[in-house]
């Protein structure tokens, strides 16, 4: 394996991992039925959750968007969602730990919730936040300002997937970092399912070790089979390995 410990770095990883049972939590997705744009049924909930299950996954929190003009969901209906899913499980005895936060759009409506502290956090004080694929938020931040001083840990949503930080190297992310921001990568994105812009920005942020929490931010059943496969992808088995990823702190 010299040549792919060059490439990779120092430390040697493994040419192809087995499952992502070294993940252990996949704290972003979207499986609570009919609430936003993911899973319609809890059918459907159910059988990507077994499929999470045989990936190798120990717990899941599944993260709801809360987007004021799209989703308008509250903590009701999210963890009423939850409890629907968990009893589906319960029936089949499907077992795995599963629970539920948000991933909080940033517009003008997410600074109340901040301020009230009403915020559903993944787990203690960390949230999920996500920002407008068009252009970032002119407060943003501000927003993170806010979150910090209300004692919030913030993790952003994919910062793979935004276009306005697109650079050659990773100075737009570093001023995000320097807020004391953490990154949340989506697994897709490694397997090019975003988009090349997109899985060029992951492997730019796995190589320069900017990457705290990787999760699925899966949708439905259509994802699991690029899961499957990017098992072998060597960005992949680097980032999944990385002795100082935080989603076990999750557990």
């Amino acid at each position: 394996m010299g040549w792919l410990s060059k490439f990779l770095g120092k430390k040697e990883v493994s040419v192809s991992l087995e499952d992502y049972s070294s993940l252990a939590v996949d704290f972003h997705s979207h499986l609570i039925p009919g609430i936003d744009d993911g899973v319609k049924t809890v059918e459907e909930s159910v059988q990507v959750v077994e499929s999470l299950i045989q990936l190798g996954f120990k717990k899941i929190i599944t993260t709801p968007h809360v987007v004021t003009d799209g989703y308008n969901n509250s903590n009701e209906t999210i963890l009423q969602g939850r409890d629907l899913v968990r009893e589906a499980l319960a029936k089949k005895n499907i077992s795995i730990s599963f629970d539920a936060s948000a991933e909080y759009y940033v517009d003008e409506t997410l600074l109340p919730k901040i301020k009230a502290k009403s915020l559903l956090p993944l787990f203690k004080n960390y949230v999920l936040i996500e920002l407008s694929y068009v252009q970032p938020p002119l407060s943003v931040t501000s927003y993170i300002y806010e979150l910090k001083t209300h004692g919030y840990n913030v993790i952003l949503a994919h910062p793979e997937r935004y276009p306005f930080y697109y650079r050659k190297d990773v100075s737009a992310y570093e001023e995000i970092r320097d807020l004391g921001v953490f990154f949340q990568m989506n697994l897709g994105s490694l397997c090019g399912v975003y988009g090349k812009g997109a899985q060029q920005a992951a492997e730019m942020l796995v190589d320069a070790e900017m990457i705290d929490f990787v999760a699925t931010d899966i949708h439905n059943m259509k994802l699991i089979p690029a899961f499957t496969k990017a098992l072998e992808l060597p960005y992949v088995c680097k980032i999944v390995e990385h002795e100082n990823l935080l989603n076990k702190q999750l557990l």
